[in-house]
């Protein structure tokens, strides 16, 4: 048949080749040269079929006929399928070619095409010469269609007569052919392999073999099929897992996906996984290796059904006892596994090569025997010192035996959580509560265990019914206690109703005697300010409270732990005493928190004081949390929460460069965690605003200040409710926005909180000023004013002065104040805010004819340029062209403004590399990912005209002003 470059009706396919770019060119290469032979070998669902689709779609292959024909999967092969499957619709070209009388030979073979062939011919009686001539024939045919390209696929498949035409074919092929033959190499016959081995030297020949995907090139082709913007690393990396990189698995795998509703896909636009483990093997491939194993001996297929089942790689012993085979039975078996490709060798032992194909076979075997294999697979694995207890849980579990699977998964999961695996502890534990018979206090103990496990992972589950499900039978009171304050703890984790949280750890409080660092922490927990119905003097009460439980706990670093969730909340309310009780931290570790709960003092008190304006400490606090964490071996989620806190700090200075990078590489991270992603949502709403992204500002903004109120994040929303206020002050849609803002406002009030809000008053009053609520804005401003003097609020001077610009009587007052405002956000260290109220200073003195507006307006251009901060950019040189002030270019080689050079942070990047650092190690130090560490390194190469680490040591050796 001829081919059309369609594909199969409702077939999930990707609309692009995924990395397959230089086998096409290769295959394309080969086509344009007739005579030309080229082999295309790979296993099943690797791609051959759709490789062979884009060859003949490719221009370079243009003006050929393709013809494509296919060998069956059937016992009793059709004789010269494949080449008749190619012909059979050819009768309009065939009707304008010139043929011999041989090609008449055809009409038995080809009766579709009877009216354009020649007279039949006289019957032989020598079937080999019979054969001969009926080859003779097809050859005319193919040759009389003028440049053709033969492809012929699944050659694996086929019959005897279809190899001996083809050596025919290819021992002496026409000068405008090209053939293309496509097999699986593990199942192909030797005659297929031998037609192409002698072939002539006029002949132009290539092999290609397709090699499976790796995860990255996965995650583009899963991304192309969902026709999104790309995936996030884990899916890909989990995809890649289970297909094992074969694009045909890749396609079922999402087609499975799509059909039970088990992809999301995030508000960044990127998908995330959701139930890869729960899919089954695609049909496809699980009936490919059904059959290929229903050929092979007993011994093999029983020595294959024990190698699914432990599902690991394992020894010739092991797979000799797991399978019930004597030694001789399992080695004979096993070779013939290897030899047929099922299997491979790994360090000493075998394992299948692709986890779909153990699927399949594990699939296929029945329930009874996969008991008993699963039975012996449970001893074996007992006899390994030290015993895989997953593994033996695993096997216990699917041999029916659950009294013993309980009991090792217990194990298990212990080990897991020794090992700092929780996630794995987590899968072990969930299983077991999920599907086991258990008692009650069983059921309590493991519920509890596996709430600290979940509480501990990026992406905790929803596991809040077990632990739930636990509390509906009796329970011992320091294990009710502990259900209840983890079923809080996921919940705000998971971002669900702070007044659920709130309610739960009301309840916990009284059962917690037993564990005083538990009910401190409960405490402390109660004083965060997350409940909009909960006042100041009750968030104060829980504080005290939480104090006086501290000197019970007995362990420093519990005591560390919770100090630092009193004083994080202190600072929200401006209470002067989380300093001292920062000093006090800070003192007892000397400054280096080394365990996971002193890093998670030091991190939590750093990101709200980067909220109320303590930049520095912020910085000093992080860098000491950071690198506590990055020797935190066992877990990398203490690192990822402080690159969190580091992506807010780094917008509040002003640090942007590879900000948009690094939030992005964050919000991936962070996807199972809206409390935690609330953050880089901000900063990347707030960033889309400054770069001038306006529609994804004006829609995320809003988004980002209506979420963040539900989470209860009242520390951190000042900073999207001033984006928010400023957009829509911008847009004349103010009226509407102070309408959105106003329950964010009357919480900042209820709960004192304006040492953090303070940030948004700026906005506030620029906003209720153009909407002629100018008296209450004066009056907010009063208010604040005339907070007590011992309040820390460093924000304030800053931000009251910038407010009341907005407000003053007169152009020149106004000015003023907006120049106080930037000056005081120098000393804090605010360049962005400095910015504005300097443009909005400038826009006042021009328009009061003042000599010195020139000065803060060109101040603000530079600031705004060095940000990349475009939106304003493009309004403060509005501003700069009214009134004749020339500025440098706006963008002068790129958004950064840094041009060929390198940025400030390409430079600090590139130093520490030319120093000997790996991007991990940098990254630990800057606060950002390995991958944002290796993304600016390829920019610095790039832009030096360098390849290597080695030569951007040498020139930073030999010129390093030359940077």
């Amino acid at each position: 048949m001829a081919m059309d470059g369609g594909t199969a009706a409702g077939r999930v396919v990707s609309p692009v080749l995924v990395g397959r770019e230089d086998q096409l060119r290769r295959l394309v290469t080969a086509v344009s040269r007739p005579p030309a032979v080229a082999v295309l070998e790979g296993e099943a669902g690797i791609g051959k079929t759709r490789l062979v689709t884009e060859m003949a779609a490719h221009p370079d292959a243009a003006g050929r006929l393709f013809l494509v024909g296919g060998a069956r999967r059937i016992r009793e092969p059709f004789p010269l399928g494949p080449v008749v499957e190619a012909l059979r619709g050819l009768g309009g070209p065939l009707a304008r070619a010139e043929l011999s009388p041989v090609a008449g030979a055809l009409r038995g073979l080809l009766p579709e095409l009877a009216e354009v062939l020649p007279p039949p011919l006289e019957p032989l009686d020598d079937r080999a010469a019979e054969r001969h001539r009926l080859f003779r024939g097809l050859v005319e045919v193919l040759d009389a269609l003028g440049p053709v390209v033969l492809v012929m696929e699944d050659l694996h498949w086929a019959d005897e007569q279809t190899v001996e035409f083809l050596a025919y074919l290819l021992a002496a092929l026409p000068a405008r052919m090209s053939v293309v033959l496509v097999y699986r190499g593990e199942e192909v016959g030797a005659g297929i392999r031998e037609t192409t081995g002698r072939l002539p030297d006029s002949v132009f020949h290539d092999h290609v073999v397709l090699e499976a995907l790796d995860a990255e090139q996965t995650g583009v082709l899963a991304a192309s099929i969902l026709d999104a913007k790309d995936v996030t690393p884990d899916f890909g990396a989990h995809l890649h897992e289970l297909s094992s990189g074969l694009p045909l698995a890749v396609q079922e795998l999402l087609a499975l996906l799509r059909e039970r509703g088990a992809l999301i896909q995030l508000r960044s636009g990127r998908w995330a996984r959701k139930a890869l483990a729960e899919l089954d093997v695609p049909p496809g491939v699980r009936d490919s290796v059904r059959e290929r194993v229903g050929r092979l001996s007993a011994a093999a297929r029983g020595v294959a059904e024990a190698a699914a089942v432990l599902q690991v790689p394992a020894r010739v012993a092991v797979l000799a006892q797991v399978g019930g085979l004597s030694r001789p039975e399992t080695v004979a078996g096993l070779d013939e596994l290897l030899v047929s490709g099922l299997l491979a060798e790994q360090d000493g032992t075998v394992v299948f090569r692709h986890v779909l194909a153990a699927q399949a076979v594990y699939g296929g075997i029945p329930l009874g025997r996969r008991q008993d294999l699963h039975t012996r697979a449970a001893a074996a694995v007992r006899s390994v010192k030290p015993v895989p207890l997953g593994q033996e849980a695993h096997h216990l579990r699917h041999a029916g035996l659950l009294r013993e699977w309980v009991d090792a998964a217990e194990q298990a999961a212990g080990q897991a959580s020794e090992l700092g695996d929780d996630a794995e502890a987590v899968r072990i534990l969930e299983d077991v509560l999920r599907n086991a018979p258990l008692e009650p206090e069983r059921r309590g103990r493991l519920a509890v265990r596996l709430g600290w496990a979940a509480g501990q992972v990026l992406r905790p589950p929803e596991v809040i019914d077990l632990l739930s499900e636990a509390l509906e039978s009796e329970q011992p009171g320091p294990s009710r206690g502990q259900l209840h304050f983890l079923i809080g703890l996921l919940q705000e984790r998971l971002g669900d109703d702070p007044g659920a949280q709130r309610r739960a750890f009301v309840a916990a409080v009284d059962d917690l005697g037993d564990r005083p660092e538990l009910a401190a922490w409960v405490m402390a927990a109660l004083g965060r300010p997350m409940d909009a119905a909960v006042t100041l003097a009750e968030h104060t009460v829980w504080l005290d409270r939480a104090l006086e439980a501290v000197p019970a706990i007995g362990d420093p670093v519990e005591e560390i732990f919770v100090l630092g969730k009193i004083a994080t909340s202190l600072s929200a309310f401006g209470d002067p005493r989380w300093a001292a009780l920062t000093d006090g931290i800070r003192r007892r570790t000397g400054g280096r928190p080394r365990h996971r709960q002193e890093v998670n003092a030091y991190r939590s008190i750093a990101e709200n004081v980067c909220c109320a304006g303590h930049f520095e400490l912020a910085d000093q606090l992080l860098t000491a949390a950071s690198q506590g964490a990055a020797g935190e071996e066992s877990s990398r989620e203490p690192l990822a929460r402080c690159r969190l806190v580091a992506l807010l700090l780094s917008y509040c200075r002003g640090t942007w460069d590879g900000l948009d990078q690094e939030t992005a590489l964050l919000l991936d991270e962070y996807g199972g965690r809206p409390a935690d992603r609330i953050t880089a949502e901000t900063v990347a709403a707030c960033l889309a605003l400054a770069r001038g992204d306006l529609d994804a500002a004006r829609r995320d903004l809003h988004d980002v200040v209506r979420r963040t109120v539900a989470l209860g994040g009242y520390e951190l929303l000042p900073l999207s409710v001033t984006g928010f206020l400023r957009l829509s002050s911008a847009r004349g849609e103010a009226e509407a926005a102070l309408a959105v803002t106003g329950a964010a406002v009357a919480v900042w009030e209820t709960k004192g909180l304006w040492p953090l809000a303070v940030r948004a008053v700026p906005a506030l009053a620029e906003a209720m000023a153009g909407v002629g609520r100018r008296d209450e804005a004066a009056d907010l401003i009063a208010r604040l004013s005339a907070l007590p003097d011992g309040l820390d609020a460093p924000l304030a001077p800053a931000a009251l002065a910038h407010a009341r610009g907005h407000l003053a009587a007169g152009r020149t007052a106004a000015a003023e104040q907006f120049l106080a405002a930037g000056s005081a956000y120098d000393r804090l260290g605010a360049p962005y805010e400095a910015a504005q109220a300097r443009e909005q200073a400038a826009g006042c003195l021009f328009a009061a004819a003042d000599a010195r507006a020139e000065e803060p307006l060109r101040a603000a251009i530079t600031t705004f340029q060095a940000l990349g901060a475009r939106w304003d950019l493009d309004r403060a040189a509005q501003l700069a062209r009214k009134y004749g002030v020339a500025v440098r270019g706006r963008y002068p080689g790129g958004p950064q403004g840094y041009g060929g050079g390198l940025s400030p942070r390409e430079r600090e990047i590139a130093e520490m590399a030319a120093a000997g650092l790996t991007n991990r190690e940098i990254g630990q130090q800057l606060f950002v990912s390995p991958r944002t560490v290796e993304k600016h390194l390829g920019a610095v190469l790039r832009k030096l005209g360098l390849r290597s680490r080695a030569a951007l040591g040498m020139h930073l050796g030999v010129d390093r002003d030359g940077l």
